[in-house]
Parts: structure tokens; C-alpha cells; sequence
């Protein structure tokens, strides 16, 4: 009992230690992509040091509301990705990882956000706000259907239990898995205001989302809900690397060689989906506001479509 502790807390750690790592080596790649020199690996880690040590300035309309958010959205968020497996299963909270309760942790942290950025009052985060929850209408659902097509196929929405059948011989290559990949992917690009819905290295409030919501926030709080941010990045790579690239893994109570090895191969994946993340962001421009419908809705169709599609093979 106390080793699965202890490694369910190591695992913790690992994610909140690599998320900001897994967010500086994306600014890193991209702006070596573009010619430019960039910021250091770990400056993530130096802007949330800078973040902690500040004072937390608050507006006088700011209720208690706007001080607890941060805390509950970090609380969450937190939790969420710690479900995950990352590189091991049958952890000790791993009998929770259900991926239906991991869309509810996430739903709640963005509707903490959402009610902080409407509190103040001001027009920025009115605005950002009215967009999160209207690409949390899309991205939800699509959400929802990669769901039941994951548990349609697996016959479990747990974690461990899905990722156990992805690395059995029974898989075989699938339309509606490919579908539900396409669709897993966009709205990991939405929620996380990703070029191109958003691009998180701005500040202009025609377009920003994410940014307008939290500009009122400062110091300790503002560095919660950056940390927030980068462990949900980790947290929808941690997912699909566990449900479409399920390889070394290791099994709970193999020891400490095969959970070093599955850590090697989890950093390995982490770091090739940065690459991938970065070299699709300097390839490609950003949306305007009225084309999100339009992206979102296609990852909505592609999560119906696979549903249905694996269904009917199944019924067949």
C-alpha cells in the first residue's frame, strides 16, 4: 500500500515538474523554427518564481469569487492530470481514471474561469468568457463522443482498461480510431488555446480568449492559473499518448526498472508531441473568431462519425 502511495506521488510530481518544461521546449522550437533565438528552456519555470514572489493586486469589484477561482481551476486541473496514466497503470487513484470524470474535472475548472472573468466586470473578460463557453459548447461534446467511441471499443471509459485493450493484437487498424484521433486532437488544440483558435503569445483583445479572462489576475494567482495552463497541455498529450500510443507503459508492481523505463518513454513522447505541436503551429495562421464554429463543429462531426461508424460495425 505504501509503495503504490509513493508512486502515485512520484507520478504526481512528474506531471506538475514537466508541464511547464513540456511548455518552455514548445516556445523554444517554434521560435527556432522561425529564425529567432527564442527564451530559454526553463523560462516557464523563472515567470512562475517572478509570479509567486509579486503581490496579488485586486480590484475593488473583485469578490471572493475572484480570489478562490485560481485555487479551484489549479485544485482541478491538478487532479485531472494525475488520473492520467502517464508512465504506469494501476496506480492508486488509477481505479478513478475514468475519462468521463476527467471531462468533468476540466468542465469545472473552465466554468471557475469563466465565472472569474465575468466578476470584475470588465470588458475583456466578458468577452473572453462568452468565447470559452462557446467553444466549451463544441468542444465538450466532441469530447464526449471520442468517449463513447473509446468505450464502445474497449467496453470501459477507464484509463487503464482502454489503454490495456489499445496494446492488445484485437485493435487492428480503424476508421472510426482515426477519427476519433482527428477529433481528440482538435479539441485538445481548442481547449488549450492553440493556434489556430488562439495563440497563447498574445495580448490583443480582438482576438485573445484565454488571456482576456485572467488579464485582471496577478502574482500568486496569475502564476496558479499559468501552472493550470501548462499541466493542461501535459494532460491532453498525457491522454492521447495513453489511449493511441500506449507502448511502455509499464504495469503497477513490475518495480523500479519498468517504471524508469516507462518514464523514458513517456518524456520520449512528450517530447515528440511538442515537436509536432510546434511545427503545426508555425505552419499554420490563426482563425478568426467566426470560423471556431466551423473547426470545432468538424471535431463534433468526426466524434459522431466514429461513434456511429463503430456501432454499426459492431451491430453488423
Amino acid at each position: 500500500m505504501m509503495a503504490d502511495l509513493f508512486v502515485q506521488f512520484c507520478e504526481m510530481l512528474v506531471v506538475l515538474g514537466l508541464a511547464p518544461l513540456l511548455a518552455g521546449y514548445v516556445r523554444t522550437l517554434k521560435a527556432r523554427l522561425v529564425g529567432r533565438r527564442g527564451p530559454p528552456l526553463l523560462q516557464p519555470y523563472r515567470d512562475l518564481l517572478r509570479l509567486i514572489r509579486k503581490e496579488v493586486v485586486l480590484a475593488d469589484s473583485a469578490s471572493w469569487l475572484f480570489r478562490a477561482a485560481p485555487y479551484i481551476v489549479f485544485a482541478a486541473t491538478w487532479v485531472a492530470a494525475a488520473l492520467v496514466p502517464t508512465f504506469a497503470t494501476g496506480l492508486l487513484f488509477n481505479y478513478a481514471a475514468d475519462m468521463i470524470a476527467i471531462v468533468a474535472l476540466l468542465a469545472s475548472a473552465r466554468f471557475m474561469l469563466a465565472l472569474a472573468g465575468l466578476d470584475v466586470g470588465t470588458s475583456f473578460g466578458g468577452i473572453g468568457s462568452s468565447r470559452e463557453m462557446m467553444i466549451a459548447s463544441l468542444a465538450e461534446p466532441a469530447m464526449v463522443m471520442v468517449v463513447f467511441t473509446l468505450s464502445l471499443l474497449a467496453g470501459s471509459t477507464q484509463l487503464s482498461s482502454i489503454a490495456a485493450f489499445m496494446q492488445g493484437p484485437g485493435v487492428g487498424l480503424r476508421v472510426s480510431l482515426a477519427m476519433a484521433l482527428v477529433a481528440l486532437i482538435m479539441v485538445a488544440i481548442a481547449e488549450n488555446a492553440r493556434i489556430p483558435v488562439d495563440n497563447p503569445a498574445t495580448h490583443l483583445e480582438l482576438t485573445m480568449v484565454h488571456e482576456a479572462m485572467i488579464i485582471e489576475y496577478s502574482g500568486r494567482h496569475l502564476a496558479l492559473i499559468e501552472l493550470a495552463s501548462f499541466v493542461k497541455l501535459l494532460l491532453y498529450i498525457s491522454i492521447i499518448g495513453c489511449v493511441f500510443a500506449p507502448w511502455g507503459i509499464a504495469v503497477a508492481g513490475q518495480g523500479l526498472e519498468a517504471y524508469l523505463v516507462g518514464l523514458a518513454v513517456y518524456v520520449v513522447k512528450l517530447a515528440v508531441a511538442g515537436l509536432l505541436l510546434a511545427l503545426f503551429e508555425t505552419a499554420i495562421a490563426k482563425m478568426r473568431v467566426f470560423r471556431y464554429s466551423d473547426f470545432l463543429g468538424s471535431a463534433l462531426m468526426l466524434g459522431v462519425l466514429a461513434t456511429l461508424l463503430l456501432f454499426v460495425s459492431r451491430i453488423a
